[in-house]
């Protein structure tokens, strides 16, 4: 067998000039690297010294020395613990930098531009620049000093052939990475931890002593003690072994690595789960409504474990009154105490499939603070008068006991009303639950008047065999019970927000700004091509959306423009700005419902409390926690995904050589994504695999066309595939055509 040199990165482009093993005393005795927490660059500085550094580097002539702008500032020794926190917060925001010579300066006179460093599997990168702006091109080579996440600062260096910006970098402001999480690989003598994570493209050295139990093919956790640099790769030393790669649960432990998630709570917030009491005492309802004989009721899926709300309506003349009580996590977790500072990390619940990371000790997520029938809780309730046309007239909010008549499921709810009978044990609860689908009914007809979008998506559901392995992938049906509860969380929400707005209070809104107008021209451009014309003019309302869908709906190509449609709109976020919620066409939207997994939901709940108390609720930076919970809900989303991909792979392996039929979701230059039908998992089409011609990628028509056959491919167009590969470590499926 030949002898191969020992694997230094998979992109060999990157290794020229290193020599493949452990050099020097790196080898021998390892030092740890002094990684710096993560700081957003918008933390507070102290006061006064931030600025006073900023003006003293503004005015010097040349860059000077630490020593120099301490002894200009005339700093005494009880300034410096200030002084440097401040000075080093500049550096980490990318203000201040320090040349080569160990002098400060500042980095607009080196036209330097700090952002977020994105990752790319292929060994590039891109700059995401803090104030905005389209990402800048890191090429492979300066991308050997950095890692997925890290901050840096660079300097834009020229344009690729792509007429991109490219940038070089120029200081590493911060490190993202004190832990990777990869499978450990061994070759001729040398260990490497090869990332799970692809957007991080360089391979972590493991010195041998460092390697512990490990054995070579095992998933580990590698704590970094040396950052890769121009002329070193990382180094790590093992810090947890996980196990195989095809273990039960593997898949989701390298999540919780890989995205960072918290998922073993603080000694101190198990501290305070543990000293709450089991149940509500007398003492928790004083003070408080008492709707224990009020005949509420949850409606959840079959395999939920955490009731958030309860929901009852009764006629009241020709409209409804509706009760909408959500459980009171706020009286138990309180602002600043340890099982807050765990919920506000988490910011979310993170679900996978057969587990999840609760945002709260499950002492209270599926104990104290869920609504489980027949047991007293306590509960902050919405309670509104509906009009005859799904307005609401009139609303309050106050603190209530309840007790839950009947934990009940969408299926079972569903059920009852299309047949128009009770189940065996629900005579008492079938009459209210004929009265809550009346009122759905009205407030979805307002809905449908207001505007709301109301896209079509299916909703898929995984079923596992007992070592955990995906047995078959499903649809998961949606009926009009989804939507009552749906109905009656959105009223509540609408009056929350408009609740504190009209206190003047701050709070998290859940917005979804209108359109960008770049996505509307292309949009118009692309729906002229087939004749059809989206109303509204240049800034088209919700209204505008939801009539051209309900004109589409029954077109055979309703998917491509339903995707079409979907695609030109923003992603929702939390910010204590309000800009309203464009899908659902209302001007002030709050989140309120669901304090037990959502964050944003729990702050709702102590704004409303302080207001019902004729109080604000202080101490909260309502900017930086609006980013901290729109990142944790991106994060938990991408490791859903991650996990969802994996087991995928894995159910499909035994189907490689199958052909299957499927439609085209997604249409990029380098090839085609496809849906299989009954699989409800994707792969990609390459474009060097669609035949002997050359394909053009037409971004506006999200199509590729070829320019010899005229060939098309175009998004949602049907297509019969055969799989032709499975990898389960890159999470990825390839297909080619099939006649």
């Amino acid at each position: 067998m030949s002898k191969k040199k020992p694997p230094i990165s998979r992109h060999p482009a990157r290794n020229r000039g290193q020599r493949p093993a452990l050099l020097g005393k790196r080898e021998r005795d390892p030092a740890p690297v002094s990684v710096p927490r993560a700081v957003p660059a918008s933390a507070p500085l102290p006061d006064g010294y931030a600025d006073e550094i900023r003006d003293a580097l503004k005015r010097a002539a040349a860059p000077i020395a630490l020593e120099e702008l301490i002894a200009q500032l005339k700093l005494q020794k009880r300034e410096r613990t200030a002084f440097d926190a401040a000075l080093a917060q500049l550096q980490r925001s990318g203000e201040v930098v320090q040349n080569r010579a160990g002098h400060l300066l500042v980095a607009q006179k080196l036209d330097l531009i700090p952002g977020r460093v994105i990752g790319h599997p292929d060994g590039h990168g891109y700059l995401a620049p803090d104030a905005g702006g389209p990402d800048l091109f890191i090429p492979a080579q300066e991308m050997r000093q950095v890692l997925h996440g890290d901050r840096a600062a660079v300097r834009i260096t020229g344009s690729d052939q792509r007429g991109r910006p490219t940038a070089a970098i120029i200081e590493v402001l911060e490190r993202a990475h004190r832990k990777i999480v990869g499978r450990l690989h061994s070759e001729h003598g040398v260990l490497f931890v090869v990332p799970d994570d692809r957007r991080i493209a360089l391979e972590v050295l493991v010195p041998p002593a460092d390697a512990g139990r490990a054995n070579a093919g095992q998933i580990v956790t590698v704590e970094l003690v040396a950052q890769p640099s121009k002329y070193a790769q990382p180094i790590g030393r093992v810090a947890e072994v996980l196990g195989n790669y095809a273990d039960p649960g593997m898949e989701i432990e390298i999540a919780l690595r890989k995205f960072d998630l918290p998922h073993e709570f603080s000694r101190q917030a198990v501290a305070a789960a543990r000293a709450l009491p089991d149940e509500v005492r007398a003492e928790d309802a004083k003070g408080r409504r008492d709707l224990r004989a009020l005949p509420l009721v949850t409606i959840d899926g079959e395999t939920a474990k955490d009731f958030d709300d309860a929901v009852h309506a009764v006629r009241e003349g020709k409209g409804f009154r509706l009760w909408v009580a959500i459980a009171d996590v706020s009286h138990y977790v309180r602002h600043g105490d340890a099982l807050d500072a765990d919920a506000r990390e988490r910011g979310t619940s993170v679900y996978f499939p057969r587990r999840v990371i609760p945002m709260l000790p499950e002492k209270l997520s599926n104990g104290l603070c869920s609504l489980n029938p027949e047991v007293d809780r306590l509960a902050m309730v919405c309670e509104m008068q509906i009009g005859p046309k799904g307005e609401v007239a009139h609303f309050e909010f106050y603190a209530a006991a309840i007790r839950s008549q009947a934990r009940l499921t969408y299926t079972e709810v569903w059920d009852m009303i299309s047949s128009d009978r009770p189940a065996r044990g629900r005579d008492k609860v079938f009459p209210h639950l004929k009265t809550l689908y009346a009122l759905f009914r009205v407030l979805f007809e307002e809905r449908t008047r207001r505007g709301a979008i109301d896209f079509e998506t299916v909703e898929t559901r995984m079923e596992f065999d007992a070592r955990g392995k995906i047995l078959r992938i499903v649809p998961e049906a949606r009926n009009d019970a989804h939507r009552v509860i749906e109905e009656c969380m959105l009223a509540a929400n609408v009056c929350a927000g408009d609740f504190l707005v009209a206190r003047g209070h701050p709070v998290l809104f859940r917005v979804h700004e209108e359109p960008a107008a770049e996505r509307i021209t292309a949009l118009r451009e692309f729906l002229g091509e087939l004749g059809l014309q989206l109303p509204g003019g240049d800034a088209p309302k919700p209204k505008d959306y939801a009539q051209l869908l309900a004109r589409i709906r029954e077109r055979p190509d309703f998917a491509l423009l339903q995707t079409m449609l979907l695609r030109s709109l923003k992603q929702a976020v939390y910010t204590p700005d309000n800009a309203g919620h464009f899908g659902l066409a209302f001007d002030a939207y709050v989140h309120f419902t669901s304090p037990i997994r959502r964050y944003p939901d729990l702050l709702v709940h102590r704004a409303i409390k302080a207001c019902l108390a004729n109080r604000r609720y202080d101490g909260v930076d309502w900017q930086a926690i609006g980013r901290q919970c729109s990142e944790t809900e991106r994060r938990a989303d991408d490791a859903g995904r991650d996990v969802e991909n994996w087991l995928k792979c894995w159910y499909m392996q035994d189907r490689v050589n199958d052909v299957f039929e499927g439609r085209i979701s997604g249409v990029t230059s380098f090839g085609l994504f496809v849906t299989l039908d009954e699989y409800f998992v994707d792969g990609l089409v390459h474009i060097s695999e669609l035949g002997r011609d050359y394909f053009r990628f037409d971004a506006a028509r999200h199509q590729l066309l070829g320019e010899r056959t005229g060939k098309r491919y175009r998004l949602a167009d049907r297509m019969k595939v055969k799989l032709v590969r499975v990898d389960l470590e890159t999470r990825r499926m390839d297909f080619l055509p099939a006649q």
